[in-house]
């Protein structure tokens, strides 16, 4: 008997690292690409027009998960944070303002930045939505880059408060959705059948805190090297930057 066809994209082949290759090569380009037309026009032209890329591959996918045949309340509503870093992509990139480019970097560059390294996605190749999960998971992360790295909007401590706190706010009003839905976005209510790193926080409700504790502990330390940076460069007294004051256009 011949062995099944896999029906879900596997982790770690030679499609998959060449993926995660082609997508760090993008990153590196775009943010040197950021940096040499930072302030120019051309600046302008690129991040307005990338901002209009991102739905081609987002709204097909969503569009897609609504209808009829492939609807399931359980996964297609979206209501994952990966879902909301998209929009703020396309804002931030559009706007270039410091709240949107917090949410995106954050978010962008932890939680969708896991979507890449270890994906769940059954449509393989070439099936429409094996385009529309990697364009939105790859064009939020190119965005955080881009505007951070590339552009250098600024990343500071009033960027940190705003992405946790939206964050939080984001928490509680899914959870209270899936109690009265009876579903399960972002493991808020529940940990995976098959098992995860939530293990090994404790039981529910503690393990949510601890995964709260956890990620708001690791964007602080992906917010300190930007003000330490900014300190050192501008030569200012320490705390002016923690403020969190603007030091861009919007």
């Amino acid at each position: 008997m011949n062995a099944p066809l896999t029906t879900r994209f596997q982790l770690f082949t030679t499609e998959h690292l060449a993926l995660v290759v082609g997508f760090l090569v993008v990153c590196v380009l775009l943010a040197v690409l950021g940096r040499r037309h930072r302030g120019t026009p051309a600046e302008l032209r690129f991040r307005r027009g990338f901002a209009l890329l991102i739905p081609c591959f987002t709204v097909p996918m969503q569009v897609l998960q609504l209808l009829p045949r492939d609807f399931d309340l359980a996964i297609s509503i979206p209501l994952q944070l990966c879902d909301f870093a998209w929009i703020a992509a396309i804002v931030a990139l559009w706007t270039r303002h410091w709240s949107a480019t917090a949410l995106v970097y954050f978010w962008g560059l932890t939680l969708t930045m896991q979507g890449i390294v270890t994906p769940s996605l059954t449509d393989l190749f070439p099936h429409p939505q094996y385009f529309m999960f990697w364009g939105m998971h790859f064009a939020t992360v190119w965005a955080a880059v881009y505007l951070t790295f590339g552009l250098r909007v600024p990343v500071n401590w009033r960027s940190y408060r705003f992405a946790v706190g939206a964050t939080l706010v984001w928490a509680v009003s899914v959870m209270a959705f899936n109690f009265a839905a009876g579903t399960n976005y972002g493991y808020l209510n529940r940990k995976p059948a098959g098992g995860s790193l939530l293990d090994f926080f404790g039981p529910w409700p503690g393990y949510v805190v601890v995964e709260i504790v956890v990620v708001a502990t690791v964007w602080a330390l992906m917010t300190y090297p930007w003000v330490r940076a900014r300190r050192s460069t501008a030569g200012v007294h320490p705390g002016s930057h923690d403020l969190g004051i603007p030091t861009h256009r919007s």
